[in-house]
């Protein structure tokens, strides 16, 4: 599989187990095991949305695009922009 049916098949694993729509993807790499990809979602919606609260999930899947893993990995709010 190439990195555009990685995410893809990352995209459906998600929501299938988060039930959350991801809203955008952040980051994907290849691993010794398959690929890693980084995803964000809205945990909690707000008014002004600049004060929504999204989730950074990490996901692994095998070369096969197999479900290996799922983290979240921080939250923040959607206006913060420094990186830790």
């Amino acid at each position: 599989m190439n990195a555009n049916e990685i995410v893809v098949k990352a995209r459906e694993e998600f929501v299938s187990l988060g039930k959350k729509s991801a809203d955008g993807v952040t980051g994907v790499s290849k691993t010794q095991e398959g690929w890693s990809i980084l995803m964000e979602a809205v945990e909690r919606k707000a008014i002004p949305d600049t004060m929504d609260v999204l989730g950074l999930y990490e996901i692994h899947l095998d070369n096969e695009g197999n479900l290996l893993g799922m983290d979240r990995k921080k939250l923040r709010k959607r206006g913060e922009t420094q990186e830790e």
